[in-house]
C-alpha cells in the first residue's frame, strides 16, 4: 500500500483513544492475533487501523473487562448470533459460580475534569488504581542505595495512566485505560508511599490524579492524600523492552493453571518446557501439563519459583502470553484487559 493508500486509514494513537483500549493493548491483541491492523508500513512498522474495526476493538475490550479468555473471545467473534449468546451466558454462568463479579471492573473510568486544571489531573476508579499499585510495587528496589529505583514512575497521557517499576533485574509495567485531555505529565513516586495508599484507594469509587509542584495530590471525595516526588532520572524502560530480541516462541496459557503450579512447587525452581500443544511443568513434586496456544519452536528455561509467582499473581485477566527469545534472556510475562501488564522475568540457570 502506499503512503496515499493509508488516507482514511488513523493512527494506532487515534484508535486507540476511539476504541477505549490503550495502544500497548493493541499490540498484545495484534500479537495474538485477535485484531490484525487494516495496514502496518513495512518500513517503519507503524500501525494503521480503519473505523470500521472500532465496533470490533470495543467489543473485545468489554469482553475482556469482563475476563472472558482470549480463546473464547476469538469463538464469540466468530460465531455470532445464537451461539454468540450462548458462549457469553456459559462464561456469565462461570462468573457466578466463582461468586467474582466483573462489574468493578467495567465501572467507568470517565469523569469529568475540574475546569482550570484539565491539563493537570486524571480520574480513575480508585479499586482500579489501588489494584495497579498493588501489581507493579513488587519490581520497585527496596535498596535505598539508589533511591530512584524504589520509586514507581506515574506517566499521564495519551488516553492512559501508566504505572512502571523496575529494580534494573525485575521490570513491571502497568497500562490503564483513562480519559486524558490536555498537557501529558510525568512524575516518580515513592514506591513505599504509594504501596501504603492502597487500602485507602481501594475503598474510594473514584480518585483524581493530579501534578504538583513536589509531587502528587490523590484526591476523593473525602479528602486528599499526598505523594512526594524522587527528583531523578528515571531508566527508560520503553529502551529495555525494545533492545529485547525479538520474540521466537509465543505461548499463551491460563493465568491461573500455570500460578496453581508455582504455588504447589516445593523446589526453589521451576521448569518449564514450552512446545506445539502446551507448556510441560516439571518440579520436584513431579509434571504437570498446561494446555496453551504455542506459536514457534520448543523452548526449554527454568524460572526461581518465587519470582515467576510473583509475575503470575499480580497479571490481569484470565490468561498470560509468554514472549520467548532465548533461554538465557528476560521472559515477557503480558496481560491485557482494557489497559495491559507487562513483567519481565529473568530465567535461571538449571
Amino acid at each position: 500500500m502506499s503512503a496515499s493508500g493509508t488516507d482514511d486509514l488513523i493512527t494506532i494513537g487515534v484508535f486507540a483513544r476511539a476504541s477505549g483500549l490503550t495502544p500497548s493493548a493493541l499490540r498484545f491483541y495484534d500479537d495474538c492475533g485477535l485484531l490484525s491492523p487494516a495496514y502496518t508500513d513495512p518500513a517503519t512498522g507503524y500501525r494503521y487501523y480503519s473505523g470500521d474495526q472500532r465496533e470490533r476493538a470495543s467489543t473485545i475490550r468489554r469482553l475482556r473487562e469482563i475476563d472472558v479468555p482470549l480463546e473464547a473471545v476469538t469463538r464469540i467473534l466468530s460465531a455470532g448470533g445464537d451461539e454468540a449468546v450462548r458462549l457469553l451466558d456459559e462464561h456469565v454462568r462461570l462468573l457466578r459460580e466463582r461468586a467474582d463479579t466483573a462489574a468493578a471492573v467495567a465501572a467507568s473510568l470517565g469523569a469529568a475534569l475540574t475546569a482550570g486544571e484539565s491539563g493537570r489531573r486524571v480520574a480513575l476508579p480508585g479499586r482500579l488504581f489501588g489494584e495497579a499499585v498493588d501489581q507493579v510495587v513488587p519490581a520497585a528496589a527496596t535498596d535505598d542505595r539508589f533511591p530512584i529505583l524504589t520509586g514507581i514512575l506515574i506517566e499521564v497521557g495519551d488516553g492512559a495512566v501508566v504505572l512502571t517499576a523496575t529494580d534494573r533485574y525485575r521490570l513491571s509495567t502497568r497500562s490503564l485505560a483513562a480519559p486524558v485531555s490536555g498537557a501529558s505529565w510525568a512524575v516518580v513516586v515513592p514506591a513505599r508511599e504509594l504501596a501504603a495508599l492502597t487500602p485507602w484507594l481501594r475503598e474510594r469509587r473514584e480518585v483524581a490524579l493530579r501534578r504538583t509542584p513536589d509531587g502528587v495530590v490523590v484526591a476523593a471525595d473525602n479528602g486528599d492524600r499526598r505523594l512526594t516526588s524522587i527528583d531523578d532520572e528515571f531508566p527508560d524502560y520503553r529502551a529495555m523492552l525494545a533492545a529485547l530480541p525479538a520474540a521466537a516462541t509465543r505461548a499463551i496459557v491460563s493465568r491461573d493453571a500455570l500460578l496453581a503450579v508455582t504455588e504447589d512447587a516445593s523446589d526453589a525452581r521451576v521448569h518449564c518446557v514450552i512446545a506445539a500443544g502446551g507448556v510441560r511443568v516439571l518440579t520436584g513434586d513431579g509434571e504437570r501439563r498446561l494446555d496453551a496456544d504455542v506459536t514457534g519452536p520448543a523452548v526449554e528455561l527454568c524460572f526461581a519459583s518465587g519470582a515467576l509467582h510473583a509475575a503470575l499473581a499480580t497479571a490481569v485477566g484470565p490468561d498470560v502470553m509468554l514472549d520467548l527469545s532465548r533461554p538465557d534472556m528476560p521472559v515477557a510475562i503480558r496481560s491485557a484487559t482494557d489497559g495491559d501488564l507487562t513483567t519481565l522475568a529473568m530465567p535461571v540457570a538449571p
